[in-house]
């Protein structure tokens, strides 16, 4: 799914972003018929309200959107979506009322209100198309908006259409987009490219594991993405419950996001190296599914016992991350919907993130504000080392006692980056309701941050 601005013209109805304590002023300007009008039809300015105006001969002449107050504007984002429903089809462009500071934000709320997952039933589209509003780069906005969609289309397409062979087409499908390069090392020869453990954790299912990678651009820093591809996750032999395996196929939701994040990189031309790695597997359970107490051997060479197979995705991650780092580039990115617990610190609108690197908090900090993509940062706790290290083996991917879980998962991952800047992002991948342009399903969390924090992080 794709998403465009509309074409301005002279047809476009005017609108006015309207907030509580703005509507008195704004229709004492205006003649009595459209007071009357605004007043009959119980307009406010809330937040989600729209209205649309009739001139004299009784066709649209103008249009009303609520942007209620301060204090409920701070509970939320993308406010304009909100509205964008209630309005009949027509372009709109913005008259008056929206901040200069919040039109890049409000406008790209609007693109993603058009979001529509149509693969499987017919869906009803967004009738209101919005003209780009003056200031903003429209073309920036739409890559923003695309790559938000593709991650969103990947997570909630199901593991009967999403397996590692279906994550490596859309893959793919990207770089030929972009004229990325792309290879793929799959089943046994996992083994003989030394990534065992992601094809230890594949193999039991039917559909061969595989790693992905996928680069693009030749000058500039280094970036490389590393996403967990966990196409669904039966937790193995620590097999979940059923309630727990439902949403399981969004457990390649850090795949998506990294493939989105790559888009926005892509289609904007970026000037960095960018690599995108990505290790597909489903976790499944057959006679050659791996085992608790089995001590597996990782690509660099750190031995990890098992003591949950559910606890999976940090194996694969682990592999993919020391093959990043051996290319030594300037940052380091893993994304992954990795913990549990970090859902019960921080909920599903958070992206907890691990980092270390005082600029790079900086800077993703001051994009995330300014890109209503909130994030939060969690600690690389140098103290909860020792509860990784079970002593039979380097690692346990497990540890007992379930004291924070995802700090002691980041903590692992970290043992796999030595030469590199990290950062780890432990994300959801889920709106669990619906909300303004995000509705209930696959989400990316994270990205627009990090997108927009990248010029200051890869400075030359």
């Amino acid at each position: 799914m794709s998403a465009e601005f509309a074409t301005p013209s002279a047809n476009a109805l005017p609108l006015h972003v309207l907030s509580e304590a703005a509507l008195e002023g704004w229709l004492a300007d205006q003649p009595g018929a459209v007071q009357a009008w605004v007043k009959a039809g119980g307009f406010s300015g809330g937040l989600g309200q729209a209205l649309v105006v009739p001139g004299e001969e009784g066709t649209p002449a103008l249009a009303l959107v609520g942007y209620g107050t301060e204090a409920a504007r701070r509970r939320g984002r993308f406010h304009l979506a909100a509205a964008a429903a209630k309005l009949p089809a027509g372009d709109y462009r913005i008259e008056s009322g929206l901040p200069e500071d919040q039109a890049a934000n409000e406008a790209l709320g609007w693109l993603l209100a058009g979001y529509r997952f149509d693969r499987y039933r017919d869906q009803t589209p967004l009738a209101a198309r919005l003209v780009a509003p003056e200031g903003i780069d429209a073309a920036q906005i739409t890559a923003l908006a695309t790559g938000e969609m593709l991650t969103r289309d990947l997570i909630n397409t199901p593991a009967s259409d999403m397996g590692p062979p279906d994550l490596e087409a859309a893959a793919r499908k990207l770089a030929e987009q972009h004229g990325a390069e792309i290879g793929v090392i799959t089943g046994d020869a996992l083994l003989e490219n030394n990534l065992p453990m992601i094809h230890t954790v594949g193999r039991a299912a039917d559909r061969a594991p595989r790693l992905i990678d996928m680069a693009w651009g030749d000058k500039g820093p280094k970036l490389t993405l590393v996403g967990k591809g966990v196409c669904f996750d039966t937790g193995g032999l620590n097999l979940k419950p059923g309630a727990s395996m439902a949403l399981m196929k969004k457990d390649m939701g850090g795949a998506a996001a990294v493939l989105g994040l790559a888009h926005m990189i892509m289609a904007t031309g970026m000037e960095v190296q960018l690599r995108v790695l990505i290790p597909a597997v489903e976790n499944s359970v057959s006679g050659n599914a791996f085992r608790p107490g089995d001590i597996l051997t990782s690509r660099k060479g750190l031995t990890v016992e098992i003591n949950n197979t559910d606890a999976e995705g940090r194996l694969v991650l682990a592999d993919a991350l020391a093959l990043a780092d051996e290319d030594k580039p300037d940052q380091i990115i893993s994304m992954a919907t990795l913990t549990g617990a970090a859902r019960v610190a921080v909920g599903p609108d958070l992206a907890p993130y691990y980092s270390d690197d005082a600029a790079f908090v900086s800077a993703l900090e001051s994009a995330a504000a300014g890109s209503a993509d909130p994030v939060w940062r969690m600690p690389f706790h140098d103290a909860y080392e020792a509860l990784i290290e079970p002593g039979i083996a380097d690692l346990d991917n497990a540890p007992k006692g379930g004291f924070a879980g995802s700090i002691t998962a980041a903590l692992f991952l970290r043992r796999f980056v030595t030469e590199s800047k990290y950062a780890h992002f432990d994300i959801y991948g889920w709106q669990p309701a619906d909300a303004p342009a995000r509705p209930k399903g696959g989400t990316g969390q994270g990205t627009r941050a990090i997108y927009a924090a990248l010029p200051a992080l890869l400075k030359p």
